[in-house]
């Protein structure tokens, strides 16, 4: 018989080292092999509805709602279902995006916080089901609202909304890859929100509820904007074309600053009918910091922080100025 040579009997000695080589093989730190991701706990799922952008939902129903108190229309009912709206719409659109962001790979190059689907921690499906359920229970909010008023025509603008909501970064053609995030987040998380709150209890759509979706648009899309500037280079390297990869770290960085002093001037309006409107003043004490952080961020971590503090921001304006309207 033919001696083995010392490739065959390097072959033979593998098994004894199998368990360090499986070991090597399943580390993910390592290989990054998706069979040893942990999966998804609890508090991951909850992380992926990214809690912190909530008062995105948050504030435009408490202002919408402040203008219907004004009015004497205040409706605790169509404005808890209004935020229950705004609120599964926030979730569902979060959801949804980690799920298209995943399936095609943008998330592979992330510096920010781990999502589902792109760490392999669940499976996309089953992150799709969860941004289709929180669409479903949107829509069922809405319908609520529908037929409390019998404003049937607020069914296409809820349709509307969904559809933008999963086209962000969902479909063939993602308005979100092509810089179109920032000015979306505006209408809906801005007039349409506020100004939708306030129409659904009173009827009417009054100038003080445009002016203040205006505001908190301006604060949603400032709060998009510095989360790409922090992702600008991995989003450039997986063709999102995001506004801050199309204007560039410095020139989107100014127009951070721009869209959050924005709000203070549309301020004027409400200094001359509510005597405690400059409270909403005392926003500045996070704004400002807020923009010097941007105007000299190194690192993704100081623009996370930055992300948080633009959402504290725009959540302690709108209870300023709601708490000045309404009372």
């Amino acid at each position: 018989m033919a001696k083995s040579t010392p490739k065959k009997r390097a072959a033979k000695a593998v098994p004894r080292n199998s368990a360090a080589s499986t070991r090597r093989k399943t580390d993910p730190s390592r290989s990054g092999n998706p069979a040893a991701v942990r999966p998804a706990t609890a508090r991951d799922w909850v992380g992926g509805a990214r809690p912190r952008t909530l008062t995105l939902a948050l504030a435009p129903v408490i202002l919408g709602s402040a203008v219907a108190h004004w009015f004497s229309a205040f409706d605790p009912v169509l404005a808890g279902l209004a935020l229950a709206v705004a609120v599964f719409l926030q979730i569902g659109v979060n959801y949804a995006n980690d799920y298209s962001d995943g399936v095609r790979g943008t998330d592979a190059v992330r510096v920010g916080p781990s999502r589902l689907t792109g760490s392999g921690a669940a499976k996309p499906r089953t992150v799709l089901t969860v941004a289709l359920v929180f669409f479903g229970l949107a829509a069922v909010a809405g319908l609520a609202i529908v037929v409390l008023t019998q404003l049937w025509w607020l069914i296409a603008v809820g349709a509307v909304a969904i559809v933008a909501a999963w086209f962000y970064t969902g479909g063939k053609r993602p308005y979100g890859y092509a810089g179109l995030g920032e000015l979306v987040a505006f209408v809906f998380f801005g007039p349409v929100a506020v100004v939708g709150t306030t129409f659904i209890q009173t009827g009417t759509a009054p100038f003080e509820s445009w002016v203040a979706g205006v505001q908190l648009g301006l604060f949603s899309a400032a709060i998009l904007l510095v989360n790409n500037i922090r992702d600008i280079e991995q989003d450039a390297q997986a063709g999102k074309r995001t506004l801050a990869v199309r204007f560039g770290s410095v020139r989107s960085r100014i127009v951070f600053v721009v869209l959050l002093a924005l709000p203070f001037a549309g301020l004027a309006w409400f200094l001359i009918l509510f005597p405690a409107a400059p409270l909403a003043f005392f926003t500045l004490l996070i704004t400002m910091p807020v923009s010097l952080i941007v105007v000299t961020a190194r690192t993704p971590r100081e623009l996370i922080l930055a992300l948080q503090l633009t959402s504290l921001a725009a959540l302690v304006f709108a209870a300023a100025l709601g708490a000045a309207i309404a009372f």
